[in-house]
C-alpha cells in the first residue's frame, strides 16, 4: 500500500481494469491541467508512463500544454524522457512543437538528445522550424541542434523518397520568412541541400501554391533564396520547376523575378509535358501567358490554341495568335481496340481531350456507357470498365476487390483514381453480360462450361464470406477469351458471418434458377418443366437442378462435382 496526504496508507490498484480507469484518468486530467487530479490519480497508483490514444503519456501531454510545473512534477515521479508516442515522437520532440524553452533545457537537463528524431525523421529544431517557434529554435541552436540535419526515414520509406528535408525546407514550406533568414544568415543553412525527392528549399516554398495565407512571406523568401544562390534547376516529385510552380501560384513577381535570373529553361516541361506556358494558358492567365512569350517562351509545343479554344478563353486565343502560335489539328492514331463489341465507342473516347483523372481518361455520357453506373474508359492505355462512386462507400468496395485478386472467377481490380468525393474503379473491359451471350443468336453455347465457371466464381465468393443476392445472369460477364466473372458490386454483396447454412440454402435455390435459366438459352421464369428432354445430359441437368432446388446436403461444394459436370458438353 501507498500512502495519502494525510499519511495514512491507500490501498493500490488490485486489477487491470482498475489500473486502465486510474491511467484513462490520469491522461484526462494532464490533458485538463488539473495539478490537483495528476496528484491524486499517481498517489492512487495510476502508471506515470502510461500510453492514451495514438501512444501519448502524460509527460508528452504536459509539455504540449506548456505547464512546466506538471513537467517537473512527471519527472520527479519517474515519467520516463524516453517513452515514444506511436509516430515515434518523444517528449523533447513534442517541447520543439510547444516552443517553450524552459521545458527544452529542464528536459535536457534530465539527458534528452537534442538531435532525437521520431520515425519520420522529424527532431525537435525541425518541429520548431516547422511550428515557427523562432526563440526554440535559437535555444536549440545554441544548445547544438544539427542544422542541415536531414530527415532519416526507414530503408522502406527511403526506397519510396520519402524523408531527407531539413529544418530550413520546413521553414520555407510553411513561410516563415524571419526563420528562413535566421537558419541562412545566423546559423549556416545550406539552400541547396536536396530531400530523398530530390527537391530543394527553394521547391518547398513554392509546394503550397497561390494559398492566399502567408502568401507575401512566400514572395520574400524565393527572392530571398534567389539572392543566396539557390540552385534553380531543382524540380519537385512531378518535374515541375521552380517557374511552373510559380505560374501554378499564379505570380507574376515570382515568375518574373525567376525569368530575371536567367538560369531556368523558360520550355522545361513536367512528366505529363506541361510547360511553364502551357500551365499560364490553362490558367487563363494573360499576363504571364504574355511575360512568358516576350520573354521567348515557345509556342509551338503543346496545342496552346486547342486548350484556349475548348476553354472558350478568347482574350488568352488572341494573345497567343499575336506571338505565332497555331491551331494544329490532330492526326488520329492508328489504334485498333482489343475489343470487338467497344471498339468504335473507345476510339471516339481516345480522340476525346478530356481532363485526365490521374491515368484515366472517361466520358460518362450515355453513349459511353456498358451497363447502369458503368462506363468504358481508357487507363494509361487499357481497355477498362468503370464504376464510379462515392468515396465513403468505395473504400469498402476496394477492400473487397483487393481480396478478389486471386481468384480465378471473381472480377478483379485493375486500378483505382479518386477525384474529389468520388472513386473510380478500372476494371478489365469485358465484352458482353452472360444474359448478352445466351441470347446472341450467333456462335454455338458449351452451357456446362459456363456452368462449371459460374459454380467456381459462387465458391470463390463463399470463401471470402459473402454471398450474392442476385444471382441474375446479367450480373455474370465474359471477356474477349470467352471466360466468365461474377461482378459482385457491394448492393449485390452480403456477409454470411455467422449464417452459413440458411445462405448456402438459399444461395443452391437461386443457383438451381439459374442453372435453369441458362440451360434454357437465357430464358427467365422458367421451370424444371422447361428443360428440354432432347438437350445434352438431360437427366444429369434434370437432377442437378432438382438436388440445388430441393435443400440438398451435399451443399455447393459438393454439388460442384455433380455427374452432370463429369463429361465435356456433347
Amino acid at each position: 500500500a501507498s500512502l495519502g496526504s494525510g499519511g495514512e496508507p491507500r490501498a493500490l490498484p488490485v486489477t487491470t481494469m482498475e489500473l486502465n480507469t486510474l491511467n484513462s484518468k490520469l491522461n484526462a486530467a494532464m490533458r485538463n491541467r488539473n495539478k490537483e487530479a495528476v496528484l491524486e490519480l499517481l498517489e492512487q497508483g495510476a502508471d506515470v508512463n502510461s500510453k492514451a490514444e495514438w501512444g501519448w503519456t502524460p509527460l508528452q501531454t504536459a509539455v504540449r500544454t506548456g505547464e512546466k510545473d506538471l513537467v517537473q512534477l512527471l519527472l520527479d515521479r519517474g515519467a520516463s524522457l524516453h517513452a515514444r508516442k506511436d509516430n515515434g515522437g518523444t517528449a523533447f520532440t513534442e517541447a520543439g512543437v510547444a516552443g517553450n524553452v524552459e521545458i527544452l533545457e529542464l528536459l535536457l537537463e534530465r539527458g534528452s538528445d537534442i538531435n532525437d528524431q521520431d520515425i519520420n525523421g522529424f527532431t525537435a529544431f525541425m518541429e520548431a522550424a516547422w511550428h515557427g517557434k523562432e526563440e526554440a529554435l535559437r535555444f536549440l541552436y545554441s544548445r547544438g541542434a544539427e542544422v542541415n540535419l536531414r530527415r532519416q526515414t526507414s530503408e522502406e520509406k527511403a526506397k519510396l523518397h520519402k524523408g531527407g528535408a531539413t529544418a530550413l525546407m520546413d521553414a520555407c514550406r510553411e513561410r516563415h520568412f524571419s526563420l528562413v533568414k535566421i537558419l541562412v544568415q545566423e546559423m549556416g543553412a545550406d539552400v541547396n541541400i536536396r530531400d530523398n525527392k530530390d527537391r530543394n528549399a527553394l521547391i518547398h516554398a513554392l509546394k503550397k501554391g497561390p494559398s492566399k495565407k502567408r502568401y507575401k512571406s512566400a514572395v520574400s523568401i524565393v527572392h530571398f533564396l534567389l539572392e543566396q544562390g539557390v540552385d534553380m534547376k531543382s524540380k519537385d516529385e512531378c518535374g515541375k520547376t521552380a517557374l511552373i510552380l510559380a505560374v501554378e501560384m499564379e505570380s507574376l513577381e515570382l515568375v518574373t523575378a525567376l525569368l530575371e535570373k536567367g538560369e531556368i529553361d523558360i520550355d522545361d516541361a513536367d512528366e505529363e509535358g506541361n510547360t511553364a506556358l502551357m500551365v499560364a494558358v490553362k490558367k487563363d492567365d494573360c499576363n504571364i501567358a504574355e511575360l512568358l512569350c516576350e520573354k521567348g517562351a515557345r509556342t509551338d509545343i503543346g496545342n496552346l490554341m486547342e486548350v484556349a479554344m475548348i476553354h472558350r478563353y478568347h482574350s488568352m486565343e488572341n494573345l497567343l495568335l499575336e506571338h505565332n502560335a497555331n491551331f494544329v489539328p490532330k492526326t488520329p492514331r492508328e489504334w485498333e481496340p482489343n475489343s470487338k463489341r467497344w471498339g468504335a465507342q473507345l476510339k471516339n473516347l481516345d480522340r476525346m481531350d478530356r481532363p485526365m483523372i490521374g491515368k484515366l481518361k472517361i466520358f460518362p455520357y450515355i453513349q459511353q456507357k456498358i451497363q447502369d453506373d458503368i462506363y468504358l474508359g481508357l487507363h494509361g492505355g487499357t481497355e477498362v470498365a468503370v464504376r464510379i462512386t462515392h468515396s465513403a462507400e468505395g473504400n469498402k468496395e476496394k477492400e473487397f476487390f483487393e481480396k478478389c485478386s486471386h481468384c480465378e472467377h471473381l472480377l478483379k481490380l485493375f486500378q483505382t483514381e479518386k477525384e474529389k468525393a468520388y472513386m473510380y474503379f478500372c476494371f478489365p473491359l469485358w465484352e458482353k453480360n452472360l444474359q448478352e451471350h445466351l441470347q446472341d443468336p450467333e456462335g454455338q453455347k458449351d452451357y456446362k462450361a459456363a456452368l462449371k465457371m459460374i459454380f467456381q466464381a459462387l465458391r470463390e465468393l463463399h470463401s471470402l464470406g459473402f454471398a450474392h443476392q442476385d444471382l441474375q445472369p446479367e450480373n455474370f460477364v465474359i471477356d474477349l477469351g470467352g471466360k466468365i466473372y461474377l461482378a459482385d458490386f457491394g448492393n449485390k454483396r452480403k456477409s454470411i458471418e455467422g449464417q452459413e447454412e440458411l445462405v448456402n440454402d438459399v444461395s443452391l435455390q437461386a443457383l438451381g434458377r439459374l442453372v435453369l435459366c441458362v440451360l434454357t438459352g437465357g430464358r427467365k421464369q422458367v421451370g424444371i418443366k422447361d428443360l428440354a428432354p432432347d438437350s445434352p445430359d438431360y437427366s444429369e441437368a434434370l437432377d442437378l437442378v432438382e438436388s440445388l432446388c430441393s435443400h440438398d446436403e451435399r451443399g455447393l461444394e459438393g454439388l460442384s462435382k455433380h455427374p452432370y459436370f463429369w463429361s465435356n458438353q456433347r
